[in-house]
Order: C-alpha cells, then sequence, then structure tokens
C-alpha cells in the first residue's frame, strides 16, 4: 500500500509544475511557431497563423534568412554584435561575481544571507530605473564626465550614451550579474569544508586547490548562471535603448522589437525568436546531459 502511494505521489506533486509548463510556454511557444509560419494579410498586414503544422510556411523565415545571410544582410552586423557583447558581458559577469560568491560561501559564516541580501537587494529596484540612474551619471555633464576629467580640468569629452558599445555592456553586466551569483553561491557552498582541507594535506598549493578542486566543483554553477542570464542578454532590448539608442549598438532584441512594431513583420520577429532558442539550446542540452552524467556517477 505504502508503495503504491509513493508511486503516484511524486508525479502529483509534479502536476501543476507541467501544467503551468504547458500553459505558459509550450501552448505560446506554439503560438509563436504557427505566426512564424503563417502569412500576412495582404490589404491590414496583420499576422494569420497557421495552425495546421502541414499547412505551414516558410515564407517569413525565408525573409529572415535572406537578411541574414543574403546580398542585404543587414541583420547579421546585429546578430554577430549580440554574440560578442553577450560574452563579453557573461564573461565579465563570472569575474565579478565568482569571488564574490566564493568569498560569502566560504567566509560570511552565519551571515552569509545577510551579506546575499545586501547584494541582490539593489536589484530589486525597478530596471528602468537603474538604467534611468545611469542616463544621469553618463550624461555630458554627469558624474562619470566630472570625474573622468577631473571636474573639467582634462579636456577629454566622452558621449557615452550616443552609440558607445561600452556602456551598452556594462548595462548588461550590471543588470544581469546578480542573476550569475546566486548560482556560483549555490555551487560554491556545496563543496564540502574538509575536502578544501584535505587538498591541502595532500600539498595543493592556493592555485592548484583552485584549478583542482574548486572550480571543477563549480562548474555546474557558473554553467547554470551562464545559461541564467544569457538567454535575457540574447534577447534584451531595453538596455541598448535606454543607453545608447542607436542602430550601431542594436542587438537581436532590438531587431525583434523593431519587427513587431512594423505592420506584417510578426513572423520575422517570431522567426527570430526561433533563432535565438535555436543557438541557446545547445548549451541547454550540454548543460542537461552534464548534470545526468554527474548524478549517475555520484
Amino acid at each position: 500500500m505504502g508503495d503504491r502511494s509513493t508511486r503516484f505521489l511524486w508525479p502529483t506533486l509534479g502536476l501543476p509544475a507541467m501544467v503551468w509548463i504547458v500553459l505558459f510556454f509550450l501552448v505560446p511557444f506554439y503560438v509563436v511557431l504557427c505566426v512564424s509560419f503563417g502569412t500576412v494579410d495582404p490589404v491590414f498586414r496583420s499576422p494569420i497563423p497557421i495552425w495546421n503544422p502541414l499547412e505551414w510556411q516558410f515564407s517569413q523565415v525565408q525573409v529572415v534568412w535572406d537578411r541574414l545571410f543574403g546580398p542585404n544582410n543587414f541583420y547579421l552586423p546585429a546578430v554577430l554584435r549580440t554574440f560578442m557583447y553577450v560574452a563579453i558581458a557573461v564573461a565579465a559577469c563570472l569575474v565579478i561575481s565568482f569571488p564574490v560568491a566564493y568569498f560569502t560561501a566560504r567566509y560570511a559564516g552565519q551571515y552569509r544571507g545577510l551579506v546575499l541580501a545586501l547584494l541582490v537587494a539593489p536589484f530589486f529596484i525597478s530596471y528602468m530605473m537603474r538604467m534611468l540612474a545611469w542616463i544621469n551619471l553618463l550624461q555630458p555633464d554627469g558624474l562619470v564626465n566630472t570625474i573622468v576629467t577631473l571636474g573639467g580640468l582634462v579636456p577629454v569629452e566622452i558621449n557615452w550614451l550616443s552609440g558607445n558599445p561600452f556602456t551598452v555592456v556594462m548595462g548588461l553586466i550590471y543588470g544581469y550579474v546578480p542573476y550569475m551569483l546566486l548560482p556560483l553561491f549555490a555551487a560554491l557552498d556545496r563543496i564540502s569544508p574538509s575536502l578544501l582541507e584535505a587538498a591541502r594535506d595532500l600539498g595543493a598549493s592556493g592555485f592548484d586547490l583552485f584549478r583542482r578542486v574548486i572550480l571543477p566543483m563549480s562548474i555546474p554553477g557558473i554553467v547554470a548562471g551562464t545559461l541564467l542570464i544569457s538567454l535575457p542578454m540574447m534577447g534584451d532590448y531595453f538596455t541598448s535603448d535606454m543607453l545608447s539608442k542607436s542602430p550601431n549598438t542594436s542587438m537581436i532584441g532590438n531587431l525583434i522589437n523593431l519587427s513587431i512594431a512594423t505592420p506584417g513583420q510578426s513572423g520575422q520577429a517570431g522567426a527570430l525568436l526561433i533563432l535565438v532558442l535555436l543557438v541557446l539550446l545547445i548549451p541547454m542540452i550540454w548543460y542537461t546531459r552534464t548534470n545526468a552524467k554527474a548524478e549517475v556517477r555520484s
């Protein structure tokens, strides 16, 4: 009797999550597919989704493909720029978050919860308000230029808010760094102190301890944090709009946003969204397989 009740316990507890995934992920994603592989009303330029997969058309996808790899490939610079911005921002978030997460996990002791709360609390403020604060700081007469020019003594003029790639990458780092910090802390907190002591007793130096023990055991946290921030970064358009407002720093998210706002291009926006998903699907599958192998070994 006990085995029978246990057999149905976990599926029952997991049922709400499965219903949530179906209603708020699979169904909307299917709608996106139907719009992407649908047609466009020739008069009102509104999207006409095709609900039957057997009748899907690829005209909208072909348009996006031509704009990526055809003669007029004006989508391609924004796509390559997005990959570059995201790679730099993810690497910077990792470099910033790793020592903070390690200190919190190893040395904060009973105050680790307080330290985490203080680190994450500023990010409870609206993303828009935080970007607006950076706009005030980075204006030509703002605090940053005042410091750089030593109060106007150095004749240097830096326009941070007009197509400056550094500003956009900095905004991405600032906006998403806590989402790298938390998975790293969770991974580093699981490392047993006795394991570190054993490595030291065996003669491991500080660098060897990091290279052979800490870094390998923190890989799940690194991969989880990378995936957690890469997906929203790839679709981010708000940061570039707020801190640049220039086509020279536009990203995939800006292309999607522009396509949605343009009549008759909703299908192209969906095709770009599918492109982002396919790109991120590869590391997600790798992460899932890595975790599965780690569980089998343990």
